[in-house]
C-alpha cells in the first residue's frame, strides 16, 4: 500500500499523542485536517500501518482497540476502569534467546487494578 495523505495524517496523530487513542479519536483528529475523511479510510490506513510495524495495536477486553506509537515499550491496563499507561523498560535486551532477531515489536501487557480504582474499592 503507498503512502498517502491519509496515512500519514494517521500516523502523525498517533506518533504525536501521548494518549492510547482509539480508531473513533483518530478519526474525529483527522477530520480537522480532513473534513472528507472516511472512518473506512481511517481503519483501513490503521490495519496497514499495524501490519507494516509502524504503530501498535493494543486489544483491550471491551473489543475497542486502542492504538500506540511503535517503540519498545509495554503497557499496563487497570482491569477495571481500562486505563492504560505505557511501561518504559526494554524485556527484549534481557532476553538472550533472541539476540539473533530483529525485533518488529512485542506484546507484553501487565494487569492490574489502578490507584484510583483500588481506592474506590476501599
Amino acid at each position: 500500500m503507498r503512502n498517502t495523505k491519509q496515512k500519514n495524517l494517521v500516523l502523525e496523530i498517533i506518533n504525536n499523542s501521548c494518549n492510547h487513542l482509539t480508531a473513533e479519536e483518530i478519526y474525529m483528529e483527522c477530520k480537522k485536517v480532513i473534513p472528507n475523511i472516511s472512518l473506512g479510510t481511517v481503519y483501513r490506513n490503521l490495519n496497514h500501518l499495524v501490519e507494516s510495524y509502524k504503530i501498535i495495536r493494543i486489544k483491550m477486553k471491551d473489543n475497542i482497540d486502542r492504538f500506540d506509537k511503535n517503540v519498545i515499550h509495554s503497557h499496563v491496563i487497570c482491569s477495571e476502569c481500562g486505563k492504560i499507561e505505557d511501561v518504559m523498560f526494554d524485556f527484549i535486551k534481557k532476553l538472550p534467546i533472541i539476540k539473533d532477531y530483529e525485533i518488529m515489536n512485542y506484546d507484553l501487557i501487565f494487569n492490574g487494578i489502578c490507584k484510583k480504582c483500588k481506592e474506590k474499592e476501599n
